[in-house]
């Protein structure tokens, strides 16, 4: 994934109101930015970080800016656009550069499944396969060297599970699929110092059949994709 037009660089005021951010560019200009991640954003929004971030040409927005990566003072990279992780494992998928992955020849988005009214991210099929129901997580979270999800307690998440749990039961395949989205984070564990029920059900899910898989991106201003699995500790 290419940005363009290329990303813009600013220095990170603040974040509030979850949706928000102010920043200020080289030339000195504040600016109030759209950030679409709803999460806690732990180690994201350092004020003082460099933040990216791009701008649509749609006259009918009230924020045009919308952040996309943070280059911490640390010096990692992090994308916190939430939104570009189904986009970088849609494009890895139809390049097949993520070989537990590859070989299906029809996919689908956003697909209703489940008892409790979900939607999947992805639905893999091809002739002779089982059918591969993919649900995506952005991870972020850095803590003491190693990556975790979630970075707040979700309910939603653990809703997942249960979903995945259920149609691998069934015979199909189900994958919980961690978009590493933090250059500094190099193996995945679940957060059970932040949502010890998720972790629990996370272990529990993956004893009844569902697949965890990891692959971290390569972030840069210019672009990103993902690139390489890593390791998932549970």
């Amino acid at each position: 994934m290419h940005f363009s037009p290329p990303l813009k660089p600013a220095r990170l005021i603040a974040r509030y109101k979850r949706f928000l951010a102010d920043v200020v560019t080289p030339e000195g200009d504040v600016l109030t930015i759209h950030c679409a991640n709803t999460g806690a954003m732990t180690g994201c929004a350092t004020p003082g970080d460099r933040v990216w971030y791009s701008t649509s040409d749609s006259l009918t927005r009230k924020y045009p800016h919308s952040w996309e990566l943070t280059e911490t003072q640390q010096g990692h990279w992090i994308c916190v656009n939430t939104l570009r992780a189904n986009q970088l494992v849609a494009e890895a998928l139809e390049q097949e550069r993520l070989p537990a992955l590859a070989g299906y020849t029809h996919r689908q988005a956003e697909v209703r499944y489940g008892t409790e009214k979900s939607r999947i991210d992805f639905l893999l099929k091809a002739e002779a396969r089982r059918n591969c129901y993919i649900e995506v997580k952005s991870v972020t979270l850095l803590h003491e060297g190693k990556g975790y999800f979630p970075d707040a307690v979700t309910i939603r998440g653990q809703k997942h599970l249960r979903e995945l749990a259920t149609v691998a039961a069934e015979g199909h395949r189900a994958v919980l699929l961690f978009a590493v989205l933090h250059s500094g984070i190099e193996d995945v564990s679940p957060a059970r110092h932040i949502d010890v029920a998720y972790a629990e059900q996370l272990a529990q899910a993956q004893q009844e059949g569902v697949e965890v898989l990891a692959y971290q991106a390569d972030l840069s201003a210019e672009g990103m994709f993902l690139k390489s699995p890593i390791n998932v500790t549970l």
